[in-house]
């Protein structure tokens, strides 16, 4: 009788968002079947108890799952310590997790392609990270799923076996790049992986997410991915910690199953060159990026 992996979903101060992503997470067909770990950041200020009490009361009510637990923090964690405390709290008790924010709408398969991938590549070493989301990647004939190198953080799942290799110490993981694994690293530059790195150790961001990728990249790790996202962030309105308000990255969530899985463990050329291809355009023209700006400015005015 198969086990399916336990679910961490990390929430805040956002009880509109979280309603949302458990309304959709609650119509997964493997819903029913899974525990459910809710962890809820205690409020950084005053200012945001009363949010913060909003969201426990919401999440005191949760239905629809195998069996649900609330861990209240009285503290603030922040995001990156609560995320890594509770992802290392299940791979420890149930060798395997999957993860949510609460920001995230789901496909009704999503828990089925996590878990059906958790099982098949249980034994590969190399197979560090299964991710949900995928970039809209128009017109480019991809198989329906695919490995690739960087590690996404919007829905994701790993095994313990994995996850041990997480280094959290900024200095350990810059100390093992040279200028070609920089390169690798950032996609060949399109992406601003290194400097999100290296922005850590500045202390100007607190993202467990750049190092979790840097980990596996290090390992010489694979991440699975589909190549028609399984989940959409609802967060880019401005109302996230570490999200803008930005239409970029939105996708049509896949309304199909996953059937095809890689065999080969390899890095798949095609979706990588893609991938390539949409970060190095995924700002457009200059006028595009004008009109983006001007937009943001006024939402935050």
């Amino acid at each position: 009788m198969q086990t399916f992996a336990p679910i961490a979903l990390f929430v805040y101060n956002r009880p509109n968002h979280t309603e949302r992503t458990l309304k959709f997470l609650k119509q997964n067909d493997l819903a029913s079947e899974s525990r459910l770990f809710v962890f809820s950041d205690g409020p950084k200020s005053a200012s945001d108890e009363a949010k913060v009490e909003e969201v426990r009361e919401l999440i005191r009510n949760i239905e629809g799952f195998k069996s649900v637990e609330i861990i209240e923090r009285r503290e603030n964690l922040g995001l990156a310590k609560s995320v890594i405390a509770g992802v290392s709290r299940l791979v420890s008790d149930y060798k395997k997790v999957i993860v949510f924010e609460d920001d995230l709408i789901t496909s009704p398969y999503t828990l089925t392609y996590f878990n059906e991938a958790l099982q098949r590549y249980q034994d590969e070493e190399r197979v560090m990270h299964i991710g949900a989301y995928m970039y809209p990647l128009r017109d480019t004939p991809l198989p329906e799923t695919f490995f690739y190198r960087a590690a996404t953080s919007w829905g994701w799942a790993t095994w313990e076996r994995a996850w041990k290799h997480f280094e959290p110490d900024a200095d350990v993981l810059l100390r093992q790049f040279d200028k070609p694994k920089r390169q690798a690293f950032s996609v060949e530059g399109t992406m601003n992986f290194w400097k999100q790195l290296t922005d850590y150790k500045r202390g100007r961001n607190d993202s467990w997410a750049i190092r979790w990728y840097a980990s596996i990249f290090l390992k010489n790790g694979l991440t699975l991915n589909p190549s028609h996202s399984l989940v959409n962030n609802i967060g880019h309105d401005g109302s996230g910690v570490h999200s803008g308000i930005n239409d970029i990255y939105n996708v049509v969530i896949n309304p199909r199953q996953i059937t095809q899985f890689p065999s080969k463990l390899e890095e798949d050329t095609a979706a990588y060159q893609a991938i390539k291809a949409f970060l190095s355009n995924r700002k457009g023209s200059l006028w595009q990026r004008i009109k983006r700006y001007v937009g943001q400015r006024l939402n935050r005015g």
